[in-house]
């Protein structure tokens, strides 16, 4: 073998060692692949629910005055359920990406001279109250003139809002002499908290503390259901509602999501109102009484269905909107000291529930919370009775804002 061959052979030798060197092993190679995927994720599933769903919810949905399926920029009161959700996402991991789409909704929705773009003081609408709580956050943070006086102009409405005989505010205008659950948690902690951190008044401030309360004092009065402990969706005043019973007012039936409105409605008003008020021990009992009366239509799955007590029935099914509120409702409460111990055990079980049986997570990382109630409501144009076979029949869709929203508090609450 001559030296020619000699250096052939080395050659060959070397790229030989090369070749080895660079092809990566069985397990470097998975690994890489992994990282690769894990890139391309459009929501990281190492993060916890909160944050998944709310990064999902601004992947579907990228201008936050387009939630619960608009066609249209809206001022309404899905928007302010979610941005509270999304500032408390914020307030936990200081990414910057959340306040921007807080902000974005505001800046979008709201001029210079503070007009709330689609929204109509004259139409009485407590739903309109509650992205109030989206400028409640945002005005101190930015001191924007306009935002405040947006503020003044939702306290306005409430100053003015129709009342029943006895000083329940009117759901709406368009619905005179009735109380919807729904209403409490649309206005009420905007209410409080308004006149808390705005209104120098102390006796204007007092009153507006005795308002507040009466709206829970009257649910109490004409909604709750004695035998049960349950409370109607909604109460006529004036009986005249095809819906309303004739000797109470009372609409038919109780619907998950109405009850779970008024859950979050009373933990939520707790943080404002003051222990001394004696409306505060007043509100901590109602609380219990609603936990224990839930707590006993819960599902063995730890879901809670759309008509609440009749589970047993064609058509009913384990809704993810309700189910959501009364998890974050009954975490809070017990956080917070207003409910035992034990409704922890419940919030848990609620929230594995969700997880287990309305959650599902698409290659990409996107999480999607499926089986929530579109929409319910009473009277109206095509008219709602109220009937069993209405709450059963309305539309059912993944990632309604009713239902992620109160998902992302419920996952907040409990750390998950």
């Amino acid at each position: 073998m001559d030296r020619t061959d000699f250096a052939r052979l080395g050659l060959l030798f070397l790229l030989f060692t090369s070749i080895i060197a660079c092809k990566p092993t069985d397990e470097s190679s998975k690994s890489s692949a992994t990282a690769s995927k894990s890139a391309e994720l459009t929501v990281p599933k190492d993060l916890k629910w909160s944050e998944r769903m709310m990064l999902s919810e601004m992947e579907r949905v990228p201008k936050a005055s387009m939630l619960d399926f608009q066609e249209k920029p809206r001022w309404s009161y899905t928007n302010g359920l979610v941005l509270s959700a999304c500032a408390k996402v914020y307030e936990q991991t200081g990414k910057e990406q959340y306040y921007d789409y807080i902000y974005a909704y505001a800046d979008e929705l709201i001029d210079s001279t503070g007009t709330i773009e689609t929204y109509k003081l004259s139409n009485q609408n407590l739903d309109m109250i509650k992205s109030g709580d989206v400028l409640l956050y945002l005005y101190p943070k930015t001191k924007e003139e306009r935002f405040l006086l947006a503020m003044q102009t939702l306290d306005d409405q409430m100053e003015s809002q129709p009342k029943t005989s006895d000083g329940g505010y009117w759901h709406k205008k368009v619905y005179p002499y009735q109380m919807w659950l729904d209403g409490l948690y649309m206005a009420e902690p905007f209410h409080i908290r308004y006149a808390q951190e705005y209104i120098d008044d102390e006796a204007e401030v007092q009153q507006i503390y005795d308002d507040v309360v009466l709206q829970f004092d009257l649910i109490q009065k004409h909604s709750r259901d004695e035998e049960t402990g349950l409370l109607y969706h909604g109460w006529d005043e004036s009986k005249e509602q095809q819906w309303a019973n004739k000797e109470t007012g009372n609409s038919p039936h109780f619907w998950s999501r109405a009850m779970g409105w008024y859950g979050m409605a009373m933990v939520d008003v707790l943080d404002f109102l003051p222990e001394e008020h004696p409306g505060h021990a007043r509100i901590v009992t109602y609380l219990n009484q609603f936990a224990e009366a839930i707590t006993n239509v819960q599902h063995e799955s730890g879901l809670w269905y759309q008509v609440i007590d009749q589970g047993d029935r064609d058509g009913n099914y384990l809704e993810a909107s309700g189910s959501s509120m009364f998890t974050y409702t009954f975490a809070k409460a017990v956080s917070k000291g207003y409910l035992p111990e034990k409704y922890e055990d419940v919030a848990q079980k609620a929230y594995q529930g969700i997880i287990n049986n309305l959650i599902t997570v698409e290659e990409n990382g996107l999480v999607n919370l499926n089986q929530v109630c579109g929409v319910a409501g009473l009277g109206g144009n095509p008219y709602r009775d109220g009937s069993y076979e209405y709450y059963v029949g309305e539309i059912i869709r993944p990632n309604d804002p009713k239902g992620t929203g109160p998902f992302i508090l419920a996952s907040l609450e409990l750390n998950r």
